[in-house]
C-alpha cells in the first residue's frame, strides 16, 4: 500500500514539477519580452525628442548664420552700388564669405543675396554643385521677387527670420539642391541708414541635415518627418515622401492611426506599436515640434521607428535557455519524484517564488544554488537566466542614460549645454530669492578664435575649446557651473554668493588663466577672452535677464579691447 501511494505521489509530483517548470519558464519569457518592448518604446521616444531638439537647435544655428551674413560689412558697398549706378559693386568678398559658409556647412545647398528692387534680382549667389562650390554671375542671376520666401521676408523687421515650407526644390540653377527636399531660411538686409537692401537666403538640404542629426542613433532606427497636415516629408521609403508634389497625398495618420492625436492637438507625443502590421511590425514614436513663426501655428512632426523583431531578437536565446531549463527540470522531476517527493516541495517552491519575484520586481531571488544534485543545477540555470536578463536591462538603462546625457551636455567638451545651464540657473535664482543671497553670471567669449580655425583647422579649434573648458573648470569652485553655449562662447554660474566683491579678482583670475599659452600641433598659441558679468538681483531677477545682461557686458568688454572684463551697469545695452 505504501509503495502504491509513493508511486502515485511520485507521478503526481512529477506532473506538478513539469507544469511548474513550463509555466514559470513561459511566464519569465513572456514577461521579459514585454519589459524589452516597454524599454524600447521609452528609449525610442527619448531618441525622438533628442532628435527634435537637435533639429530645432540646427534651425536656430541656420537663422543665426543668416543674420550674421546679413550684417556683414561687405553688404554695404553692394547697396551703395545699387543706389548710385556710377559705383562699381564689389561682390567678390561677399561671395567668398558665402563659399566659406557653404564649405563649413555641407547641409547648405545655396546662399544668395537678393535685391529688394528690380523684381528681386539675385545680387550674389553661390551654389553647391556636387563636391564643389560655384559662384553664379551675370546673366545667370535670376529674378526671384515672385517667390513667397522673397516677398514675405521683405516684410520682416531687422533681425527677424523667415522659414519657408519644406518642399521639393524646383528652382532651376540650384545644382545639388534641384529636385530635393529643401527648407529656405531668409532674413532681410538693411543698410546702415535703415534702407532695405534685400534679403539673405540659405537653402537647407533637409535630408543632409537629418543625416547629420541622427549620426549617433542606432542603425536600425528609421526616420520620419511630416508637416502640420501629416504629409510625409521624410520617409524610410523615398517614394512615400512629398506625395503632394506628385499629385497624391501620403499621410502619417493613414499609416500610424494613433498619430492623428498629434494632428488634432490632443497630445505632443505618441508611441505606437504594430504601425506597419503583419510581419513588418514596428515600434514608432512621434514628437510635435513648433516650426517657423509661433503666431502662424506651424509645426512639424518628427518620428523614429524600429522593427519589433529587432527589439525582441535577444529574447530568442532567452527562449532557448528557458526551454532547456524546462526540459531539464521536467526530467529531474520524473527521476526524483519517486525517490524524494517530499524533499522536492521546498526547492521547487523557492524557484517558483524567485522567478515570480524577478519578473515582478526585477530582483534576484533566493535559489538553492549550493546543492550538488540536479535541483542545484536547475537553480543555477534559473540564476543564469536571471543574470542574462539583468544584463540586457542594464544595457538598455545605460543606453537611456547616454541619450539623456547627450541631450543636456556639450558633445565636444562634456560641459553642460544651454538647456542644462538654464535649468540650473533658474533653480539657483529661485533659491537665491528665498535665501536672500546673491549670484553672478559670467559670459565668456574667446577673442579671435576664428583665426585659429582658419589657420590651423577646426580640429585644432576643437582641441583649444577642450583645453579652455578644462581650465575654466579648474578656475572655479565645484559648486559653480561652467557651460558651453556654442562656438567659442562659455558661461559660468556662481551660486550662493555672500559677498560679490571678490568677483572682480575672480574675473581677473579667469582672464589670466585663459591667457596662458596653448600648445597645438607644436605651436604656442596665445588665447585671450572677453568676460561680461551680471549680478542677481542688482542687474536682473530672472535667468534670461541675467544671461542677456552678461552678454551685453561681454560685448562692451570686447569693444574696449581684448582680454578685458566688464560688469554690467544699469542702462547699458549692446549696440547693433
Amino acid at each position: 500500500m505504501g509503495r502504491g501511494l509513493g508511486f502515485k505521489l511520485g507521478v503526481l509530483l512529477a506532473v506538478f514539477g513539469i507544469l511548474a517548470a513550463g509555466l514559470t519558464g513561459y511566464y519569465s519569457y513572456a514577461t521579459s519580452r514585454v519589459m524589452l518592448a516597454k524599454s524600447a518604446e521609452h528609449d525610442l521616444l527619448t531618441s525622438t525628442q533628442v532628435l527634435a531638439r537637435r533639429f530645432s537647435l540646427a534651425l536656430d544655428e541656420v537663422a543665426s548664420n543668416a543674420r550674421l551674413l546679413a550684417a556683414l560689412p561687405d553688404v554695404a558697398p553692394i547697396g551703395k552700388a545699387l543706389l548710385d549706378p556710377g559705383t562699381k559693386p564689389h561682390r567678390a568678398a561677399l561671395a567668398q564669405t558665402f563659399s566659406a559658409m557653404l564649405a563649413v556647412h555641407p547641409e547648405y545647398f545655396q546662399i544668395r543675396l537678393i535685391s529688394a528692387s528690380n523684381h528681386g534680382i539675385e545680387l550674389v549667389r553661390v551654389d553647391r554643385d556636387s563636391d564643389k562650390l560655384t559662384r553664379v554671375k551675370g546673366d545667370d542671376l535670376q529674378e526671384k521677387g515672385h517667390f513667397p520666401y522673397v516677398f514675405n521676408t521683405l516684410r520682416l523687421a531687422r533681425g527677424e527670420v523667415y522659414l519657408s515650407k519644406i518642399a521639393i526644390n524646383h528652382e532651376q540653377g540650384a545644382h545639388s539642391g534641384l529636385g530635393k527636399p529643401t527648407l529656405r531660411v531668409a532674413t532681410p538686409v538693411f543698410l546702415d541708414d535703415g534702407k532695405l537692401l534685400g534679403l539673405v537666403v540659405i537653402n537647407l538640404d533637409l535630408n543632409g541635415l537629418f543625416d547629420l542629426l541622427k549620426t549617433d542613433l542606432p542603425a536600425d532606427y528609421s526616420l520620419y518627418l511630416t508637416n502640420e497636415t501629416g504629409d510625409f516629408l521624410i520617409h524610410p521609403d523615398p517614394s512615400q515622401a512629398f506625395g503632394f508634389d506628385r499629385g497624391r497625398r501620403v499621410l502619417l495618420q493613414d499609416t500610424f492611426k494613433q498619430a492623428a492625436a498629434i494632428l488634432d492637438g490632443k497630445t505632443n507625443t505618441v508611441v505606437e506599436r504594430d504601425g506597419a502590421g503583419g510581419d513588418q511590425s514596428l515600434i514608432a514614436a512621434f514628437y510635435k515640434l513648433g516650426f517657423g513663426q509661433a503666431e502662424a501655428g506651424r509645426f512639424v512632426i518628427a518620428g523614429l521607428s524600429t522593427p519589433l523583431e529587432k527589439v525582441l531578437a535577444d529574447t530568442r536565446q532567452l527562449g532557448a535557455n528557458t526551454a532547456k531549463i524546462v526540459a531539464a527540470f521536467s526530467l529531474l522531476a520524473v527521476l526524483l519524484a519517486f525517490l524524494a517527493s517530499r524533499l522536492l516541495t521546498r526547492p521547487l517552491g523557492m524557484m517558483v517564488q524567485a522567478a515570480r519575484r524577478f519578473s515582478r520586481e526585477h530582483a534576484m531571488g533566493e535559489l538553492p544554488v549550493r546543492r550538488a544534485d540536479e535541483i542545484g543545477q536547475l537553480a543555477r540555470s534559473f540564476n543564469d537566466m536571471q543574470v542574462e536578463i539583468q544584463a540586457h536591462l542594464a544595457e538598455l538603462q545605460e543606453s537611456r542614460s547616454q541619450l539623456a546625457h547627450l541631450a543636456r551636455h556639450d558633445a565636444l567638451t562634456g560641459l553642460p549645454n544651454r538647456l542644462l545651464f538654464f535649468d540650473r540657473l533658474e533653480h539657483a535664482v529661485a533659491t537665491a530669492r528665498r535665501s536672500g543671497k546673491q549670484l553672478a553670471v559670467f559670459f565668456i567669449d574667446l577673442d579671435r578664435f576664428k583665426e585659429i580655425n582658419d589657420t590651423l583647422g577646426h580640429a585644432a579649434g576643437d582641441e583649444v575649446l577642450m583645453i579652455i573648458a578644462h581650465r575654466l573648470r579648474s578656475l572655479v569652485r565645484e559648486v559653480d557651473t561652467v557651460a558651453r553655449l556654442g562656438g567659442d562662447e562659455f558661461i559660468i554660474l556662481f551660486d550662493s554668493l555672500g559677498d560679490v566683491h571678490p568677483l572682480t579678482m575672480l574675473a581677473e583670475k579667469i582672464i589670466h588663466g585663459l591667457s596662458q599659452p596653448v600648445e597645438i600641433k607644436g605651436r604656442q598659441l596665445q588665447v585671450s577672452a572677453s568676460v561680461g558679468a551680471s549680478l542677481f538681483p542688482q542687474d536682473a531677477d530672472d535667468a534670461n535677464g541675467l544671461v542677456h545682461k552678461a552678454d551685453v557686458a561681454m560685448y562692451l568688454a570686447k569693444t574696449r579691447g581684448e582680454n578685458t572684463a566688464h560688469f554690467y551697469a544699469e542702462g547699458e545695452e549692446r549696440a547693433g
